[in-house]
């Protein structure tokens, strides 16, 4: 039994989906730079979970989005003297193309927020509707009092959202009159770029609307798993939460809200606007991609994770002793024997895929036939490591 920890909960619980396919929402790329490490290990983990669901004959829809109008791609634009959406469209390739060397499992969906105004203006309409938006000179606000179970998902004070609030790329566009601090922009006004037409005036889709809008629209008003990077937790995911629930009057908008620890180079959090990057590219220039997922995957995705160059060098040598230990056998079925069993029972503990890799390697180096094709299985199928 597939058991997952739950970010607002604080638990981990048995996952039984609401349905018959089980509806994945993570939060994607904003392409304004080339995939470092980061990126890479939040969507591998997401990857994971859903070839597990998969090769346990679990039908997923999974949805990822593309947030191809943003204020960093803009400034990224504007500081290179280029076109935004240029931009926009030649690092999402470059993006697509390292995970695809990295043997991803695409979403079913993509949906790119440029593609999606109409639904996010709908979506506006009915926070409006129901008395938990408000406008203000051309641009529009949630009401973050209308939302009574604000701040469940994360359990910071104000005096911290305020502080992170303050740190947003977007936070200087804000406007300084709205009811309360914490409101955040719906639709905005915006003093110069690109601007769509609208009801309340032109102007661009606050960010969190943007994947609420996106969410709701390809999954349901209820999603079974919604997932990110855990810098994510406030403001964005406990925005969406305000917005989707009180727009739909479903509660819980997520049932399991899942979230991978950050990537640090040098005790810092690997990110774009510090510069402190280790891209995918660079690492595959040097390696192997499984022996590159065997890396990223070789930490549970709740912890964080600290790039280190001698553990990814020592990665290699790991995933080719265990290609070696597994040539000539073939690749599956998925078993029911005891060896099998102990590495499905690791990655179904909250994906402790860190556990289930080291079995892995140690039980492939003396299992009988049928044992070594179950392992093959899942270690190509389920962790792509192999």
């Amino acid at each position: 039994m597939l058991r997952l920890y739950d970010t607002r909960r604080r638990e981990a619980f048995a996952f039984r989906p609401r349905g018959r396919t089980v509806t994945m929402y993570v939060c994607g790329v904003t392409p304004y730079d080339t995939t470092h490490l980061g990126h890479a290990r939040t969507f591998l983990v997401f990857d994971v979970l859903a070839r597990l669901l998969e090769s346990g004959g679990v039908a997923v829809r999974y949805a990822q989005n593309v947030t191809d109008v943003d204020e960093s791609i803009l400034q990224r634009a504007a500081r290179d003297g280029g076109d935004w959406r240029a931009l926009g469209r030649r690092e999402e390739r470059a993006f697509l193309d390292d995970m695809d060397r990295l043997g991803w499992r695409r979403p079913d969906v993509m949906p790119h927020a440029t593609r999606e105004i109409p639904t996010m203006r709908g979506l506006i309409d009915q926070l409006i509707a129901r008395g938990a938006a408000y406008r203000l000179e051309g641009s529009v606000y949630f009401s973050v009092a209308r939302a009574p179970h604000y701040g469940e998902l994360s359990r910071y004070s104000r005096a911290k959202m305020r502080r992170i609030l303050a740190e947003q790329d977007d936070a200087r566009l804000d406007d300084p009159r709205r009811r309360d601090p914490l409101d955040f922009a719906l639709w905005r006004r915006v003093p110069s770029g690109p601007a769509w037409p609208s009801r309340f005036g032109a102007g661009r889709p606050g960010w969190h609307l943007e994947c609420s809008a996106m969410a709701l629209r390809h999954l349901g008003d209820h999603i079974d798993i919604h997932g990110g990077g855990s810098d994510l937790v406030y403001p964005h995911h406990e925005n969406e939460i305000a917005q989707s629930e009180t727009a739909t009057g479903t509660r819980p908008f997520v049932t399991f809200w899942l979230h991978a620890g950050p990537v640090r180079l040098g005790g810092r959090k690997m990110s774009k606007s510090d510069g402190n990057m280790v891209f995918v590219r660079d690492a595959l220039a040097r390696g192997t991609p499984q022996a590159l997922r065997l890396y990223l995957l070789d930490r549970h995705y709740r912890r964080p994770f600290d790039h280190v160059e001698d553990r990814l060098a020592k990665a290699r040598t790991r995933a080719a002793a265990l290609a070696d230990h597994l040539a000539g056998a073939p690749v599956g079925p998925i078993a029911g024997d005891a060896a099998t069993r102990e590495v499905l029972t690791a990655l179904e503990d909250d994906l402790h895929t860190e556990r289930a890799i080291r079995a892995v390697e140690r039980l492939a180096r003396r299992a009988p036939p049928t044992t070594l094709a179950s392992l093959a299985a899942l270690a190509r199928t389920v962790l792509g490591i192999y």
